[in-house]
């Protein structure tokens, strides 16, 4: 008996490591990474039982910089009820992208006309700074902009509150401080990152946790199936 609960053991042990090993070959692969780019994987409960009922419940990934053109961070993910023949489909997939001030800067800096460099992070807003001219004054101004989702899948920073020479001023006041100028203050800032992304992947949620931006995917579960879900999505 003590040998076949050991030999039970070793065989998890070898099932295991072949799984996560070749998930992590997928993924890199897949998704046009850099070969050496460290990805963690997990794979819930014990390996053997699900290979031979033909699918896996529960993946968890796990890669810190992960770079899709402008946009880079920390990436988790996690694929529940992933099948092991045939198509890999999976029941439901999410992901989460983590970026620090660096990150994000990167990212709003391809976006005409905004300010980038002066990006921060302040729960549960993101910063920035612009100057507003009214005549031959120029006029420093901060504002604070909430991040969200979109329905499309777009990234946007719409204005939250202004700050000038010590005072808060709502969207009315400096409207009428500053008229047709106050527009570039007080305009939504619409990122598309599907550029960026495969098809299979749209944003469904963003918010600012301490200095670092978070953003959630949802995950087409044919991702692995289906080569143009891998493709990059389109503006």
């Amino acid at each position: 008996f003590g040998l076949l609960v050991a030999a039970w053991f070793a065989a998890e042990w070898i099932a295991r490591g072949i799984v996560e090993r070749t998930i992590r070959e997928q993924v890199v692969t897949n998704l046009q990474l850099p070969a050496d780019q460290p990805v963690d994987v997990e794979v819930d409960g014990a390996v053997l039982p699900q290979l031979i009922a033909g699918r896996l419940d529960e993946i968890r990934l796990a890669s810190d910089d992960v770079v899709f053109g402008p946009l880079t961070g920390d990436v988790t993910a996690e694929a529940r009820g992933v099948a092991v023949r045939g198509d890999a489909v999976a029941d439901a997939a999410s992901a989460t992208v983590t970026l620090d001030e660096q990150n994000l800067r990167a990212l709003m800096a391809t976006v005409d006309g905004f300010p980038a460099d002066t990006v921060g992070l302040e729960a549960p807003n993101v910063t920035m700074s612009t100057d507003l001219r009214l005549f031959a004054a120029t006029i420093p101004v901060g504002v604070a902009l909430t991040p969200s989702a979109a329905e499309n899948g777009d990234f946007v920073l719409t204005p939250a509150s202004v700050h000038i020479a010590g005072a808060d001023l709502s969207a009315d006041d400096l409207r009428r401080q500053f008229g047709i100028a106050s527009n570039l203050v007080l305009r939504d800032w619409d990122v598309c990152v599907r550029e960026y992304l495969p098809a299979g992947v749209t944003l469904t949620g963003v918010h600012v946790d301490g200095d670092r931006l978070v953003a959630g995917f949802d995950i087409d579960g044919r991702i692995g199936a289906d080569p143009a879900l891998l493709e990059n999505g389109r503006c």
